[in-house]
């Protein structure tokens, strides 16, 4: 959340309608239980609000490179979609998926050879 003064602490049944009040359009939270407590869900439809979820669910310098990740690649793409909405949203940014084999390639040149490759003499 933004460090905006008076903010700190508001529970999120009373930052929607701050929010809305305030001028902004959309809140962007990491709260994927959010959805499930009934409270909440009326704060955010009463709101007026778009509300864009990122997944946490890992720690550490792991966790926080992945937040960056899939924010930085999903939410573009969201606000496209929130601008041409006529009406409230509710976006989850899918995860960037954190495992080696969807994030890398690894090419052994001596096993598989890229085309035009030199191998070197030893």
């Amino acid at each position: 959340m933004l460090d905006l003064s008076g903010w700190s602490g508001t529970r999120d049944e009373s930052l929607y309608p701050l929010a809305a009040a305030e001028g902004f359009h959309a809140v962007v939270t990491n709260d994927g239980r959010q959805m499930q407590r009934p409270r909440e869900v009326a704060a955010i439809a009463a709101s007026g609000l778009h509300r864009i979820e990122y997944p946490h669910k890992h720690g550490g310098l792991a966790g926080m490179g992945l937040v960056i990740a899939t924010v930085a690649a999903g939410l573009p793409g969201a606000l496209a979609v929130l601008e041409a909405a006529d009406g409230q949203r509710l976006v989850t940014l899918q995860s960037i998926d954190p495992t080696s084999a969807a994030r890398l390639r690894v090419i052994d040149p001596v096993a598989d050879p890229p085309k035009f490759w030199i191998a070197s003499t030893d």
